[in-house]
C-alpha cells in the first residue's frame, strides 16, 4: 500500500518574516517553491493558513508544510476563518450534488480541503448558485453558524450584488425590474401577467459599459428568487449572453454571462459588516474592449 505523504513541522527559534523563515528552513526542492506553497494555501502558523510572505513569525511558533498537492486545489478561497469559509466559484461547477453529479461540485471540494487540517472537520451549505454563474459563495464549517446563517439569511443579508453581460443596448441606463415570478413542473421560471401570482422579485440595474451588440450591468438583488436576474432581463428583451434557456442568441464568452461579484452581510453573533467580492471575469470585459 503507498504510504501517504505527511505533513512537515518547523519550530521558530527566532522572530522574523515567513518567507526568511521559509528559505532557511525548507529542504532545497521545496525551499523555491515557498512563494507558490503560500500562495496554494499550504502553509500554516499555529495551525491557521497564513499566505503573506511578510508575516511576522515570533519565537515559541510552529509552522506546518502541508504535504505537495494538498494545499491549494481551492486557489479561489476568497475568505476563512473558523467558522465560514467563502469561495469564489468557477462558472461550470455545482455548488451542491445532484443525482447525476455527486463529485463536481463546491460542497465537495470544499469538504475535501478543510478535511486535510482534520478528518473531523465538516462543510455545511448555506445558499448557492446556479452551476452557470461564478462568484462568491459562503458556506459554513460549522452546524451552528449554518443555521445561524439560513434562519436569518433575509435579515444577515445587505448587498448582493451580480454583473450580467446582456444582449443588446438598453434602452435606459439605470432602472428597477419588478414582477411575479412562478416555476413550471420542469422548473422553468417564467413571469407571471398578473400582479400577486407568484413571488415578488425586484432587481435594480446600472448599466456601466455598452457596444453596439451587448451591455455590462452592475446589479443589486432586492429579492432572491430562483432564476430572477435572468428571467427579469429576458422579460426586458435584453437576456444574458449564453442563457440559451432564456432566449438568449448569442454565446461569445462561451459562459453564461452572470457573475456573483459582492456579498454583504451582517455577522449573526458579532453584528459586524462583513463584505465579500470576487473581480469581474475577463472574459467579461474582453467584450468591450
Amino acid at each position: 500500500m503507498k504510504k501517504e505523504p505527511t505533513k512537515a513541522e518547523y519550530a521558530v527559534t527566532e522572530s522574523g518574516e515567513l518567507l526568511a523563515f521559509l528559505a532557511a528552513a525548507l529542504p532545497q526542492k521545496l525551499r523555491s517553491n515557498a512563494k507558490a506553497l503560500l500562495k496554494y494555501r499550504a502553509v500554516l502558523v499555529d495551525g491557521a493558513v497564513v499566505t503573506q510572505y511578510n508575516h511576522k513569525l515570533r519565537r515559541g511558533q510552529t509552522v506546518t508544510i502541508l504535504p505537495q498537492g494538498q494545499g491549494g486545489e481551492l486557489d479561489g478561497i476568497i475568505y476563512e476563518d473558523d467558522e465560514i469559509i467563502v469561495l469564489n466559484k468557477p462558472e461550470g461547477l455545482l455548488s451542491i450534488a445532484t443525482e447525476r453529479d455527486k463529485q463536481n461540485t463546491a460542497y465537495h471540494q470544499l469538504t475535501e480541503y478543510v478535511k486535510r487540517r482534520d478528518p473531523r472537520n465538516r462543510i455545511f451549505v448555506v445558499h448557492r448558485l446556479d452551476r452557470d454563474t461564478s462568484g462568491v459563495l459562503i458556506a459554513a464549517k460549522t452546524e451552528k453558524m449554518k443555521l445561524l446563517l439560513q434562519d436569518n439569511w433575509a435579515e444577515l443579508v445587505k448587498t448582493r450584488g451580480y454583473t450580467a453581460i446582456a444582449e443588446g443596448k438598453l434602452a435606459e441606463p439605470t432602472g428597477t425590474l419588478r414582477s411575479w415570478l412562478r416555476e413550471t413542473q420542469t422548473h422553468v421560471v417564467f413571469e407571471s401577467a398578473t400582479a400577486g401570482d407568484g413571488l415578488e422579485a425586484i432587481t435594480e440595474y446600472r448599466v456601466t459599459r455598452e457596444s453596439a451588440a451587448y451591455s455590462m450591468l452592475d446589479i443589486r438583488l432586492q429579492t432572491g428568487r430562483k432564476n430572477q436576474i435572468r428571467v427579469q432581463l429576458r422579460g426586458l428583451g435584453h437576456p444574458v449572453v449564453g442563457d440559451k434557456k432564456y432566449g438568449a442568441a448569442t454565446n461569445p464568452m462561451h459562459r453564461l454571462g452572470l457573475h456573483a461579484h459582492l456579498l454583504e452581510l451582517e455577522h449573526p453573533v458579532t453584528r459586524k459588516l462583513m463584505s465579500f467580492s470576487a473581480g469581474i471575469p475577463a472574459a467579461f470585459t474582453r467584450l468591450f474592449k
